[in-house]
């Protein structure tokens, strides 16, 4: 059976995946670009903005996995968009604009579903459903590749929860933010079902490479 993956995942050293406040203007909320400000130098985050530059060390190495043999995504409405409630009719597309970076297919989860959008290569399908459900739609439309979890913090979260993640891939990043959406928060015990690899970045992240316990 495919794999899911989580990769790139960023957290504050007292473990928040993103700051208070999220909104139009500050996507992490009061965390601002802090928490990825290890990634967006790296050539895998530059080629996403169409870009031939960027670093290519550690940071960019592991960065990198997040692609190959990926045949979906799930992510919640928040990572999607800062809309709350019924959908508006704004025209929102995501936060990417006319060529978002995934190429698959993406599952949203939301209380408020909508039929599918389509936004260059990426097909968005807005599902309520449960994670379990959620994952079940995704592997359909992997077409028999892995399925990552992009975010954010709620649904990344959820699907520890449900033990339904084989490899995970959390970077720490050296600050503190006291406050936003907390990502261990009730998973006790996590470590136990995961072979957990630390290793320590020039940039001053650590990177946390969590695989399944066979």
């Amino acid at each position: 059976m495919s794999r899911v993956r989580v990769h790139n995942f960023g957290v504050s050293l007292d473990g928040f995946g993103t700051g208070e406040g999220q909104s139009l203007e500050a996507p992490f909320g009061h965390a601002g670009g802090r928490i990825m400000s290890w990634f967006f130098p790296t050539a895998t985050f530059q080629a996403m903005q169409g870009q031939p530059s960027g670093s290519r060390g550690l940071d960019d190495r592991l960065a990198s996995a997040w692609g190959p043999g990926i045949g979906a995504e799930i992510m919640g409405r928040n990572k999607f968009g800062p809309q709350r409630g019924p959908w508006p009719d704004d025209g929102w597309i995501g936060w990417w604009g006319d060529e978002p970076p995934f190429h698959t297919p993406v599952v949203v989860l939301t209380h408020h579903p909508r039929p599918p959008l389509v936004v260059g290569e990426t097909t968005f399908t807005f599902v309520d459903a449960s994670p379990e459900q959620a994952l079940a739609v995704a592997r359909e439309q992997a077409g028999g590749l892995d399925v990552r979890i992009g975010g954010g913090v709620q649904t990344v979260r959820q699907f520890l929860a449900a033990d339904l993640i084989d490899s995970l891939h959390v970077v720490v990043t050296p600050i503190v933010l006291g406050r936003g959406e907390r990502l261990w928060d009730g998973l006790e015990g996590l470590e136990e079902r995961f072979e957990i690899e630390s290793v320590a970045s020039p940039s001053g992240v650590v990177h946390l490479l969590m695989e399944r316990r066979r």
